[in-house]
């Protein structure tokens, strides 16, 4: 694991200043931040398994998964695995057919994530859902987790709607124009936001 990012503290003033909320949320959650493992692999085959379950399935799913990779996990270790062993793990045949691909793909080099850091954060989430199995959601988890991308918004997340819907006193789902309105209002920190956001919804902090 690595520091917070440069931006953290800078985000965190600014953020009070604009928004009560954030103000109160920032003040009840002083531990912890986003952090980075720069693993792109790593967080790529977390958050395919990761999707469409809950976490606590996922967590189970994930230490499984890790178990087979003997607690190694690459392209090459996976790449080892066959299609019976990982399933295993409780995968569906898509995840595997999707994590099976990632690490084809990461050795024969048709994918190349040092090359996403120079990308801005449109052109990385289109590249990443080239990837099987990679979808908006899944690139934008890599960009806030991995990459730590400073202004991450991901509307498809349902935690994040929810404790929008909470936090604000809105119906679920909130309504689109209060979302544009809560984007514009905390850019170019809302992968700020959002982490808190979350912390109000789940005292542990999300990792990928």
């Amino acid at each position: 694991m690595s520091k917070p990012p440069k931006y953290w503290a800078r985000a965190k003033r600014i953020l009070s200043k604009k928004d009560k909320v954030m103000k109160k949320l920032i003040n009840d959650y002083k531990d912890g931040s986003l952090v980075t493992r720069n693993d792109v692999f790593f967080s790529l085959c977390k958050s395919i398994i990761g999707q469409q379950i809950s976490v606590a399935a996922a967590n189970s799913v994930f230490s499984k998964f890790k178990k087979k990779c003997k607690n190694k996990i690459s392209a090459k270790t996976v790449n080892k695995l066959s299609f019976s062993s990982l399933k295993s793990c409780g995968l569906s045949k898509q995840k595997v057919k999707g994590i099976k691909d990632l690490a084809k793909r990461t050795l024969n080099k048709t994918f190349k994530p040092e090359i996403i850091g120079k990308m801005t954060d449109d052109e990385a989430i289109e590249y990443l859902s080239n990837l099987k199995q990679i979808g908006r959601w899944s690139a934008e988890m890599i960009l806030l987790f991995t990459f730590n991308r400073p202004n991450i918004w991901p509307l498809q997340d349902i935690g994040l709607l929810r404790a929008i819907s909470n936090n604000y006193n809105k119906k679920y789902f909130p309504p689109k124009f209060f979302l544009n309105k809560l984007y514009k209002k905390f850019t170019p920190y809302c992968s700020v936001a959002t982490w808190y956001l979350w912390r109000s919804i789940d005292n542990e902090p999300i990792q990928y």
